[in-house]
């Protein structure tokens, strides 16, 4: 996948991710396709870890394990937002 491809797959695994744990977190638009697009990474590295596939390109495995990916990510970000606070 070229980077734009990378940034497409992020902005929409982001704002799925969002959607699935909606919440008041700072950042906007660029957060989310970064949040996005580190869910991927992460996704895919579970994923090849666990046998369940890679992060390959635009098709339903791969935004799958990205959204898993993301959701993980958010899950953390606010896990270390709560102690900090």
């Amino acid at each position: 996948m070229g980077i734009i491809s990378w940034i497409i797959m992020g902005l929409l695994v982001g704002a799925v991710a969002k959607l699935i744990m909606p919440g008041d977190d700072p950042g906007g638009f660029i957060v989310t396709i970064l949040i996005g697009i580190a869910g991927a990474f992460v996704g895919g590295f579970i994923g090849s870890a666990l046998g369940l596939g890679e992060v390959t390109g635009f098709n339903f495995g791969s935004f799958l394990l990205a959204t898993g990916g993301a959701v993980l990510l958010l899950i953390g970000y606010r896990m270390m937002k709560k102690k900090s606070a």
